[in-house]
């Protein structure tokens, strides 16, 4: 089993893990997250990702990838599945200790949010094996750090640490190796708190096109503003405040 999963009420963690390859991303990886893409899309959760034996993932796995042609890239093996982990209903959460790199850089882009460890080391190195950063990197890079730091990052193929992953803003927090599980699940507790349709209409507005704002916020909104849950939370707060 290359992926393991805990499932709890609110929340699902699935751990990359294949040890003896630095959890390096494979087919039976990609086509275990698919798997579970399909359980929270039918039962939406909020995902944190994070890897086994201090590794998050070295990358793909470089035996698979070496031999694959000009039509399996075609297919967009990685891509397809980060797309899917992406355009979840509910927040990704990826907490990323030592090396991102490669594949593995390109999953934890897809989260919503990333936390990281001392040891965080993560960046794009495909043109030195002479390929690209076909799985997200080109586009979700760029939105997250900004054009010039993403192309020095991908045309370099350097890595960052996490002090300056952090400065760049590709994490929001770093946290000891020990806490940072736990500091992925304060993150998910925070998130449980709140309505889960307005959490899962706020991702939707998040990652909507710039010309799709302001209309879909509008009809966001509206349908919010017709739920019971919102007249129930509001009630309280009114109650609590007039105390």
């Amino acid at each position: 089993m290359t992926l393991r999963i805990e499932e709890h009420a609110d929340r699902v963690v699935a751990t990359l893990d294949r040890p003896e390859k630095r959890n390096a991303i494979d087919q039976d990886m990609i086509d275990a997250l698919h798997e579970l893409s399909a359980v929270l899309e039918d039962a939406p959760r909020t995902l944190i990702l994070t890897g086994a034996g201090g590794v998050f993932a070295a990358g793909a796995d470089i035996a698979q990838l070496r031999e694959r042609t000009a039509s399996d890239a075609r297919l967009a093996i990685n891509a397809t599945a980060f797309i899917r982990i992406r355009e979840l209903p509910m927040p990704v959460i990826a907490a990323v200790d030592g090396y991102a790199l490669g594949g593995g850089a390109e999953l934890a882009y897809a989260a919503d949010i990333r936390i990281g460890s001392p040891s965080l080391r993560i960046g794009n190195p495909e043109t030195g094996l002479g390929i690209i950063a076909a799985a997200g990197a080109t586009w979700r890079l760029p939105e997250i750090v900004g054009e010039a730091r993403a192309s020095e990052l991908l045309l370099t193929g350097r890595t960052l640490d996490a002090e300056e992953a952090l400065r760049w803003g590709l994490v929001s927090a770093v946290h000891p190796a020990d806490d940072l599980l736990a500091a992925a699940h304060g993150i998910a507790d925070r998130i449980a708190a709140n309505d889960p349709i307005a959490t899962r209409h706020t991702k939707t507005a998040l990652r909507a096109p710039r010309d799709r704002h302001p209309q879909i916020e509008r009809d966001l909104q509206a349908e919010l503003f017709e739920s019971p849950e919102k007249h129930r939370r509001m009630t309280a707060f009114l109650e609590r405040t007039a105390r």
